[in-house]
């Protein structure tokens, strides 16, 4: 084991060797991803001492709407003024300073060329636009890792899933990384500029072929996306609907192929007297423009498009079945303030149903990977091996069985818990927990925490460390349940003794961390 020294910091490693594992952690994840949270179980017994706490409360607020809860996060939370303070902050993100994030994206050359040299790139054999998205999704992962802007963060995921573009396509590549800046530009903005944007996006455009799509052949994919999957929902408009949709947005191009640069062609926009829903127009004019907008808008704000929207993030920050009635209130507000989000999530968060949902959502595969670094403290340094800690954590990210942006199908990835509380989606996590406590992979421009670290004091007794590792990971006092299966894994006592060579802290340290990693607290969000 390798120690490294920063001053006034932890002590720093770069390898930890391990054991074989025994298994024993799975005593705290016997139901799964499906079962109790740590927050209804008998604590160990009540301390004071130890890293200092959240209320629950604020615990659950802060936790739901973030990548995960560390001991920083805490501390910025209280500096705030507490978690409601923090929250209002995170609304207005031009007000929380984030230099974590600001030279991220000169890691990988390919984020910041335009699309003619990307594809130039791409025939010529320099980069593979392939390349380029993996590294945007490897950015955005390390986005989420580290910002101080969290909800902003988690916000711009939601809108990117909401108006998927996956980071898969031959051609939509070219324009992705600036289509995933535009959604984060007004991700706490209003629902109708979202839509705007995302529709009329040039990787929009290529994706759902748009781009190609004339008065003579209209393309009707991004016509019945448009209203299946992005405002009003599947039940709610007919096959006319849908081919009337498409017949407004022909006249959005893209130079395909060569320059790649978006524009409007007149002669090709289809005219004639439109309807779709309760909207209708005689769309004389060549130039479609206008009446594009005036339908976006008028499908922003349709009710039924608030019903989604509504349920959405209801299903998304409250719980799987969210009732009808909080549904009809967080529709009533996105209306009233004319598609804007931020009410919509006060609204929410301040909803007796938000705060009767504690334990009920479970991390993603993505959220896990994220929220696991954050909590490890693990540091990654800017890349300078394909197998550097920031280029493996996305092919981490794909072993737990998703990677951002990588649902292939326009309906976006799935918000749900179903989708992610997989038998094989747990065994995924456990060893993905197990090789970051322990640090064996990614070791390259990679530097972990070092064993020793996990401990308040040396000596100390057993049942004082899980308590007190127990508030740095899961930001709660131990439970007898997470005690139990610390003892179960370890095979240590309650009483006995831990001191700086012990073997849970000379080569068993993943054994005992991974306990906590693997519980449904942490599994849950």
């Amino acid at each position: 084991m390798t120690d490294v020294r920063t001053s006034g910091g932890p002590s720093r490693r770069t390898v930890l060797g391990g054991a074989t594992a025994v298994g024993a952690a799975g005593a705290v994840t016997a139901a799964g991803l499906g079962g109790a949270a740590h927050a209804a179980a008998t604590p160990v017994r009540a301390r004071s001492s130890g890293p200092r706490l959240l209320s629950p409360e604020a615990r659950h607020l802060v936790g739901r709407l973030s990548y995960g809860l560390t001991p920083d996060l805490a501390d910025r939370v209280r500096r705030a003024g507490g978690a409601r303070a923090w929250f209002e902050a995170q609304l207005d993100p031009s007000s929380v300073a984030d230099p974590g994030t600001a030279r991220l994206i000169d890691w990988w050359d390919g984020l910041t060329l335009d699309a003619a040299t990307l594809w130039e790139r791409q025939v010529t054999g320099v980069e593979g636009g392939w390349v380029v998205m993996a590294d945007y999704e490897r950015w955005t992962l390390l986005r989420r890792m580290r910002s101080r802007r969290q909800v902003l963060e988690v916000m711009t995921e939601f809108w990117e899933h909401h108006f998927n573009v996956p980071a898969t396509g031959d051609a939509a590549f070219t324009h992705r990384v600036p289509y995933g800046r535009e959604i984060r530009k007004r991700a706490l903005g209003t629902f109708e500029d979202l839509l705007r944007t995302a529709v009329l996006h040039p990787a929009m455009l290529i994706y759902l072929n748009n781009a190609d799509s004339t008065k003579k052949h209209p393309n009707e994919n991004l016509g019945r996306e448009l209203l299946e999957l992005h405002t009003v929902g599947r039940e709610n408009h007919t096959e006319d609907d849908v081919k009337s949709s498409a017949r407004i947005l022909t006249g959005y191009r893209v130079d395909l192929w060569d320059t790649w640069a978006p524009y409007y062609n007149e002669l090709d926009h289809w005219t004639g007297p439109v309807q779709v829903l309760g909207f209708s127009d005689p769309n004389p004019s060549s130039d479609g423009r206008a009446l594009a907008r005036r339908y976006l808008s008028f499908l922003a704000h349709h009710p039924a498009t608030a019903q989604r929207i509504a349920r959405k993030l209801a299903v998304k920050f409250v719980r799987d079945d969210p009732s009808d009635a909080l549904v009809d209130r967080l529709a009533s507000v996105y209306l009233a303030h004319g598609t804007a989000i931020k009410p919509v999530l006060r609204a929410l968060v301040k909803s007796p149903e938000f705060a009767d949902s504690v334990g009920a959502k479970v991390r993603d595969p993505n959220e896990d990977v994220v929220a696991t670094y954050r909590v490890l403290g693990i540091e990654l340094a800017r890349p300078t091996a394909d197998n550097s800690g920031a280029n493996a954590v996305l092919w981490q990210a794909a072993s737990l069985g998703n990677r951002p942006f990588g649902w292939p199908r326009p309906d976006g990835q799935p918000v749900d818990n179903v989708s992610w509380s997989s038998p094989s989606r747990l065994i995924a996590s456990m060893s993905l927990h197990r090789g970051l406590s322990a640090g064996w992979w990614p070791t390259v421009d990679t530097t972990y925490r070092a064993p020793t670290d996990w401990a308040p004091s040396f000596p100390v007794r057993f049942d004082h460390l899980v308590e007190h590792v127990s508030r740095l990971l899961l930001h709660r006092p131990a439970s007898r349940t997470l005690l139990e299966a610390c003892l179960t894994a370890t095979g240590c006592s309650a009483d006995e003794q831990i001191t700086a060579d012990h073997p849970i802290m000379r080569w068993r340290s993943w054994n005992f961390l991974t306990t906590f990693l693997d519980s449904p607290a942490f599994l849950r969000r």
